[in-house]
């Protein structure tokens, strides 16, 4: 598996994990929005999310966990723990992940001088912590709040605020490449996906190239079942949605293209 960021030619499927490092996020204290943000835009470019893990700010586990993953898939992506204060410590544990020092880093150190500078504020010996990076690591660009994150290997580090973490990853995409995009299709009826479930079993036996996944709703009264088909065959991918619809309309029911409206 990849020790770079180089990844397998277009011809197969590029994956990824997302790691979401922070104790408060397994507390409920800070409520997740970045991995529905990176699992949308990577797979606009082929890259798809197989795994993502809520990991706590533990060097163990995250120095375990990262060396697990980046073995596994084509590419890691990390939010949080990059800040200044003393528990922002995954730049430590990925370094050695890696086993690799860890140091502060002279164009880092520049571009937060003249941030810090150029809005009045200080620079810190807390905020300096922002300008150490891993031996070998490259930086992420940060036009946001200038402190960059940093790619070591296939593994990209980037900030847990939302904002910073989605400029952090519009910078970084061109470093990525991408391989078969993952296509979808669903269909909705005013049916009980028990009513269905059997014959949908058969229907994913016959056609294991597509995840075909079964959704129930309620709106009022009324309730039904979408079935959400995944794959990166569009042939495939038509052939199957289009049996979905003869199923349900052998239960008598006329289906619709899309989610409940």
């Amino acid at each position: 598996m990849p020790e770079s960021a180089a990844a397998p030619s277009s011809a197969k499927a590029v994956t990824a994990c997302v790691l979401l490092i922070g104790d408060e996020i397994l507390s409920g204290r800070t409520r997740d929005s970045n991995l529905a943000y990176i699992a949308l835009h990577l797979n606009k470019i082929g890259v798809q999310v197989r795994e993502a893990r809520v990991i706590p700010d533990i060097e163990e586990t995250i120095v375990a966990t990262v060396n697990e993953v980046r073995a596994r898939y084509d590419y890691v992506f990390t939010t949080g723990g990059i800040g200044p204060t003393h528990d922002d410590i995954t730049a430590d544990a990925v370094a050695k992940a890696f086993g690799v020092g860890i140091g502060y880093h002279p164009e880092a150190v520049k571009i937060l001088d003249e941030h810090y500078k150029a809005t009045g504020g200080e620079f810190t010996k807390a905020r300096m912590r922002m300008a150490r990076l891993p031996e070998g690591a490259t930086m992420i660009e940060n036009p946001l709040s200038k402190a960059p994150g940093f790619q070591i290997g296939n593994v990209f580090v980037m900030a847990g605020v939302p904002m910073v973490m989605q400029v952090m990853l519009d910078s970084l995409t061109d470093r990525l490449e991408g391989g078969a995009t993952m296509q979808s299709r669903t269909v909705t009826g005013q049916i009980g996906e028990g009513t269905i479930a059997e014959k949908l079993g058969d229907l994913q036996a016959r056609h294991p190239e597509v995840g075909i996944g079964s959704y129930p709703y309620y709106r009022g009264k009324t309730f039904g079942t979408s079935i959400v088909m995944r794959a990166t065959d569009l042939k495939a991918l038509d052939i199957v949605a289009g049996e979905v619809v003869a199923l349900m309309r052998e239960f008598g029911v006329e289906p619709a293209m899309g989610d409940p409206s």
